[in-house]
């Protein structure tokens, strides 16, 4: 390109949501795009391993010291200050970058800020949306924004277009809750995005081609582009690219303990960086691992380590608990046979992506939605059931390590988690859909 299009990527300040657009940011930037990332002050300290090509530049929350105790404690309270704050410092920033010689192309913004696409309008920029979620969780949300599901939910079975028949425990958690703020939240990711340039989606099209299609006659600007996972996991496109770049951790002790066990034995246990289990669940969890038999790797974040059992050993022949490792490198490794996971979405592309079956122990928003695909919709994976306190027992989950690791349905859970991962390397390799895609945004700015 004889001037290089530029793209203001603003990202909302949460991990789970800033992986994966910094990972598109990536992309972008491989096809000639110069980035400038953009997240609130408060949240910058976290971005430690971002590539030296992409500018870093910051908003303001309204809470540039962090978030004063209401704030903390009400999400709305929090929301409706930065939905104040946000869109001027927002304007402020296009502004200073155009003095600067440095003028913005394109607002790539995080669907949960849609204030950002009438920020980009008014100065007369291309406004493309970034959806985190997969195309069935935006559906069930469009629907709700349209009025085609009200509630409380009455049906006990939800229909809705190219979507498969959904009960309530596959419905993302906030249409349970007595408050609705979150629920209104979410929602509000689609209350302008017909007005959006493009419409672009962290999912690839071979695995949710019905609801893309379906959704594509509403939103024709609407784009799969992902998985945004590092490359290196994927098509190798990228060299070096193994690691998201906004985790400050480390630690290697957890890949020499997996290097001498027997390739596909070993249970990787993770449920993201937000679920909180009450000590109950996680001694449930603890003994399950245990009475299984086999080998475990299993990450119990410091704030959590407390609600382990008192004589539970961190460190065995056969399990080993950690406070964090790479998932990546974890899920990729030769040792592991199974991923016990929350489905959150990055969580669940990254094991579509490498090909590793799954036990699915939901715990809010959309991964509800996630376990449902994994075990009916993309038949990798079960879902650990639970009692009438919301826990899944320690049998539970042995009878679960066993089916997955052992029986003829967990070879065949296994084959098509290969499927996936096959699927999913194609989607962003040459010629594949989520790699034209990317593509044909690029060339439309030329």
């Amino acid at each position: 390109m004889a001037k290089r299009v530029h793209c203001l990527v603003l990202a909302y300040p949460s991990q789970g949501h800033i992986n994966p657009i910094l990972q598109f940011s990536k992309l972008l930037e491989h096809e000639g795009v110069k980035i400038t990332l953009v997240t609130t002050l408060h949240y910058l300290k976290n971005l430690q391993k971002i590539p030296t090509s992409i500018a870093l530049e910051t908003i303001s929350d309204g809470y540039d010291e962090g978030k004063d105790e209401e704030a903390m404690k009400n999400f709305k309270v929090y929301i409706e200050r930065f939905w104040q704050v946000g869109p001027q410092t927002l304007g402020n920033l296009i502004e200073k970058l155009g003095r600067v010689g440095y003028p913005i192309d394109c607002v790539i913004y995080d669907s949960f800020f849609p204030w950002a696409l009438d920020v980009a309008k008014k100065y007369g920029i291309v406004g493309a949306v970034y959806l985190t979620q997969n195309m069935i969780v935006n559906s069930i949300y469009y629907n709700f924004h349209l009025g085609n599901i009200q509630v409380p939910l009455i049906e006990h079975e939800i229909s809705l277009p190219m979507l498969p028949t959904l009960q309530h425990k596959d419905m993302p958690s906030f249409f349970f809750d007595k408050d609705p703020t979150i629920l209104e939240f979410v929602v509000a990711q689609f209350c302008n995005i017909e007005k959006a340039d493009w419409i672009l989606c962290n999912s690839f099209y071979e695995l949710e081609k019905e609801i893309t299609d379906w959704s594509r006659n509403i939103w024709p600007k609407l784009r799969t582009i992902g998985p945004s996972i590092p490359s290196m996991f994927l098509d190798k496109r990228l060299k070096d690219d193994e690691e998201y770049g906004v985790s400050q951790f480390t630690s290697e002790e957890c890949m020499q303990w997996l290097d001498d066990k027997p390739k596909g034995c070993v249970v990787y246990i993770s449920f993201g960086s937000l679920a909180v289990f009450d000590e109950e669940q996680t001694q449930e969890i603890a003994y399950g691992l245990k009475d299984s038999g086999s080998y475990y790797l299993w990450v119990v974040r410091a704030s959590e380590e407390t609600k382990l059992p008192k004589d539970f050993e961190k460190k065995t022949e056969k399990g080993f608990v950690v406070t964090w490792c790479s998932q990546l490198k974890v899920l990729a490794h030769e040792s592991v046979g199974c991923f016990v996971t929350h489905c959150g979405w990055n969580s669940t592309l990254e094991t579509l992506s490498i090909g590793v079956p799954t036990i699915s122990v939901p715990y809010w928003s959309d991964q509800n939605t996630n376990a449902k695909c994994f075990s009916d919709v993309w038949k990798m994976g079960i879902r650990a059931t639970i009692d009438d306190k919301n826990i899944v027992r320690r049998e539970v989950l042995k009878d679960c390590i066993k089916e997955v690791m052992e029986s003829e349905r967990g070879k065949e859970m296994k084959n098509n988690a290969m499927h996936w991962k096959i699927m999913a390397a194609k989607a962003v390799g040459d010629g594949g859909s989520s790699h034209e895609n990317i593509k044909e945004f690029v060339e439309s700015f030329v």
